[in-house]
């Protein structure tokens, strides 16, 4: 309100500094004329008429700026005030709000007081039922321990060993309705799932029918003549030793006629000394410096056909972004054999089965047939590196950029992790049925018939297996169970307990059928 008012006064000195202005130029403007005129002499009468004119003038003009001045104050006033009421009718306002806040406040006060009054109340009275139900409990208590007293006085049985038959009979009967739910379960599901389960891994297999390869860790090459033995060795021996030097494998020259034998266990070296002699057989020309051109020039031969191996791999498989170097460590699989099974060609069929069971099944194709090639990768450098070649794997799969999920294929295919996808568990099954087929792989005659007896062995471990046999090369084991001692529901039980028992202890190829058999017979002779 001060500011306004220093505002209005203001304006009120500013007009008046004008009028006195305008009156002080009009006065001298007529004192030059008077002053000129007496100087003259003349038109005296006219300036004092003017002068005179000049103070009316200026008295009508000081008159009017005073009533434009007060008309402003006045408009200035009337805002302030009606600014003023504006002001007052909101705190007002505000005043009521407040009030009635606080009207809210100590009815809510009134409420909680209440409500703390029922709940002391409501506590009082828990605490008399607690007090209640702490009697109820002691005298439960009591009578049970006369009740039990007089019970085991009476059945002449400890509570420790009534409450053990009972365990026994609850669990006799529970098993047995579980094995009734279990076959059911079972029953309704092989209707349902097998002929589908069979129909897509039967079209799998039938579309990746690749052909058998075996290979061993020898190679053996055939020799022309006799001759041509004493030519390989040469004078004392240096030619054989020079090859032996240039290829790292050994040469083994004995009584078999017309062929020498490379025995490596690192099979792309192997492979280029079979090559060495074949071409320096067919030359004629064998000494050191021979053998070492031949060597130099078989080497780049194979390692271009090691990147031809895993290129046609990746073609075959239609995986087209692996890492160069990838590439080549995957054709290197092409001369690494498992059981007798070609690994580069298991790796393949791996990956073409995995991409047709995912396209049945809904999974993600391109990672499960990476996944499938690249599952074994670890193979081709298992004999430079140390680790499994799970663990190799997974480290060249990290180290060449592949992706989580491929990675967790390669890690879980031999159940080293959990599975956490379905591309992983598609990949572990591919593996099982390329690797399990008839003659994809073989294994020596005395680690057979270790694995039977292991087999065999486990089965007779359980009670009321009266017999077992291990049949179809260990594909399957027939159990004969004691019919007086186990039922046809406890039957189906031993198998699931066998079977489980197998997966944990054991170590096979592919999968084994768990085949237990109860049977009565009764035998009279007639007379």
């Amino acid at each position: 309100m001060s500011n306004m008012l220093l505002g209005v006064t203001s304006a009120v000195a500013i007009i008046i500094s004008f009028v006195t202005l305008i009156i002080g130029l009009a006065v001298g403007f007529v004192l030059a004329k008077v002053y000129t005129d007496k100087k003259l002499g003349k038109n005296k009468a006219n300036a004092v008429k003017i002068i005179e004119d000049a103070y009316a003038e200026a008295k009508t003009i000081k008159k009017e700026a005073i009533l434009e001045t007060k008309e402003q104050v006045q408009k200035l006033k009337d805002e302030v005030e009606l600014e003023v009421k504006e002001r007052r009718t909101e705190i007002q306002k505000s005043e009521d709000r407040l009030n009635q806040r606080e009207d809210f406040i100590e009815k809510k006060e009134l409420s909680l007081d209440k409500k703390i009054e029922q709940f002391e109340a409501d506590k009082e009275v828990l605490q008399q039922e607690k007090d209640s139900i702490t009697t109820l409990k002691k005298e439960q208590e009591q009578l049970k321990t006369e009740i039990m007293a007089e019970l085991e006085k009476t059945a002449g049985l400890s509570k420790q060993e009534a409450k053990d038959i009972l365990i026994q009979e609850m669990t006799n009967e529970a098993r047995k309705d579980a094995s009734v739910i279990v076959k059911q379960i079972e029953d309704e599901a092989r209707e349902n799932g097998e002929k589908k389960a069979k129909e897509i891994v039967s079209q799998a297999i039938q579309k990746c029918a690749t052909e058998i390869t075996s290979e061993m860790t020898v190679s053996v090459v055939s020799l022309p003549n006799e001759e041509m033995k004493g030519r390989i060795i040469g004078r004392e021996g240096r030619n054989i030793r020079a090859i032996e030097a240039a290829t790292g494998v050994e040469l083994i020259v004995d009584d078999t006629p017309e062929t020498i034998t490379v025995s490596c266990f690192d099979s792309v070296r192997r492979e280029i000394a079979r090559l060495s002699l074949e071409k320096l057989i067919s030359d004629g020309r064998i000494h050191p410096t021979r053998i070492e051109e031949i060597v130099e020039k078989m080497t780049r031969d194979v390692e271009k056909s090691i990147k031809e191996a895993g290129e046609n791999a990746c073609n075959e498989t239609e995986i087209y972004n692996l890492n160069p170097e990838l590439v080549k460590i995957l054709g290197r699989m092409k001369y690494r054999t498992s059981y007798g099974q070609n690994c580069l060609r298991h790796s393949i069929e791996t990956s073409i089965i995995a991409g047709l069971l995912a396209n049945e099944l809904g999974a993600n194709v391109k990672i499960a047939k990476r996944g499938g090639l690249l599952h074994d990768i670890g193979k081709a450098v298992d004999h430079e590196l140390e680790g499994t070649h799970v663990s190799i794997g997974v480290d060249l799969a990290k180290k060449y950029g592949e992706s989580s999920e491929v990675i967790h294929c390669i890690e879980a295919h031999h159940f080293n992790v959990e599975f956490h996808s379905l591309e992983a568990i598609i990949v572990q099954v591919a593996d099982a049925i390329s690797s399990s087929r008839p003659g994809a792989r073989r294994e020596s005659f005395e680690n057979y018939i270790k694995r039977l007896e292991q087999l065999e062995g486990i089965a007779t471990t359980f009670k009321g297996v009266d017999k077992a046999y291990a049949v179809q090369a260990g594909r399957e084991v027939r159990i004969i169970v004691k019919p007086d001692e186990v039922s046809d529901n406890q039957a189906n039980l031993i198998a699931k307990d066998i079977a489980k028992k197998i997966e944990n202890e054991m170590q096979y190829p592919g999968q084994i059928k768990v085949n237990v058999i109860r049977e009565s017979r009764f035998t009279e002779t007639a007379k």
